[in-house]
């Protein structure tokens, strides 16, 4: 247990300080971490047959599926973390399904950590930006962990006029012209269909704003590709690209997309795929569902079978092709690419 005890208390630096060489290593103390002190992750381990002392490469991990947040108490602790922070619980949206998935947050210093620095290495320290969020359905139920990020993005942003949206769509394009006229870096990060109203109501030219979608067209019209998402945006704000965050209620970690469809993972955060019809089946690159290692995960599980399906390039970088054919839909990946 104290070998346990000292991996833990080292985790929050040790993840973001890691060189790519030693990703393996540590996601490899992560499951042995994990397959002693989470019951639901050995069970699923041990049901499948896997001798832990047996794996040896990333290859051979154990991707826990996704829906197992929805029905178990997903926890990889022995004992509540120190932390000057209480715990959180975040929850993911019950409009397109009855049984929402439930993460439990131990320590919510790390999920800080790994947001800030992940959008930090895209973006730049917040304070460079204004921050506008537009994410009604999410604003409008409790215990999302977007609205956790965006709201702390805005706060450490320190700009007078950054903030969050609700339905005042004549408010943003007025604070949005106010923006563009004194030529102030923005962000605008929001849901993809209150972008989509928000871009019928109020079509202008954006030069000096950034524009991401978050995803979550909730079935709410048609869906619409990524690409045409995009492409309709790019028209109403005359924007030469528009960026894209990849990020779930299971996951401390998120993708970004500058623009091109492909995301990027940060180095504490790996992609890779597994076959539709033999999930055992794992490879590093190619086409399939969606494995995700994230270490910043170590509280509830970093080995995470999703229910979407991509493509993961040669370097690390993948794109995300829509859902597996029989997932139920979610509020954060319901569009097709």
């Amino acid at each position: 247990m104290q070998r346990l005890t000292e991996i833990r208390a080292q985790w929050n630096v040790k993840i973001f300080e890691q060189t790519p060489d030693l990703f393996e290593m540590l996601a490899l103390e992560a499951f042995s971490y994990q397959y002693q002190l989470n019951p639901v992750y050995r069970a699923f381990v041990d049901a499948l047959g896997v001798d832990p002392a047996a794996v040896r490469s990333l290859l051979q991990i154990p991707f826990l599926p996704i829906s197992f947040f929805k029905t178990a108490r997903v926890v990889s602790a022995a004992s509540k973390v120190e932390s000057n922070t209480e715990p959180l619980l975040f929850e993911s949206s019950g409009t397109t399904q009855p049984i929402p998935s439930v993460h439990r947050v131990v320590d919510p210093s790390l999920y800080k950590s790994s947001f800030l620095q992940g959008f930090t290495r895209e973006f730049g320290v917040p304070s460079q930006w204004c921050v506008l969020a537009l994410l009604p359905s999410y604003l409008e139920r409790k215990n999302s962990s977007l609205v956790y990020m965006a709201s702390h993005l805005i706060e450490l942003s320190g700009h007078e006029k950054s903030g969050f949206y609700l339905h005042e769509l004549d408010k943003l394009r007025d604070t949005l012209l106010s923006l563009e006229q004194q030529q102030q870096p923005t962000l605008l990060l929001g849901v993809s269909f209150a972008l989509l109203d928000f871009a019928s109501h109020s079509p202008m030219p954006l030069r000096h704003t950034t524009l991401i979608e978050t995803g979550g067209m909730k079935g709410r019209g048609s869906e619409l590709t990524r690409e045409e998402l995009h492409e309709r945006l790019q028209q109403a704000f005359t924007l030469p690209a528009v960026y894209a965050e990849y990020g779930m209620t299971e996951l401390l970690s998120q993708g970004w997309s500058t623009g091109n469809g492909i995301f990027q993972a940060p180095p504490w955060m790996r992609v890779s795929v597994r076959e539709e019809y033999d999930p055992l089946a794992v490879h590093a690159q190619g086409t399939g569902a969606l494995n995700i290692i994230d270490l910043a995960n170590i509280d509830s599980c970093c080995f995470i079978a999703t229910e979407d399906c991509g493509f993961v390039h040669a370097d690390g970088k993948f794109e995300v092709k829509g859902r597996i054919d029989f997932a139920a839909l979610r509020g954060c990946s319901l569009m097709t690419v």
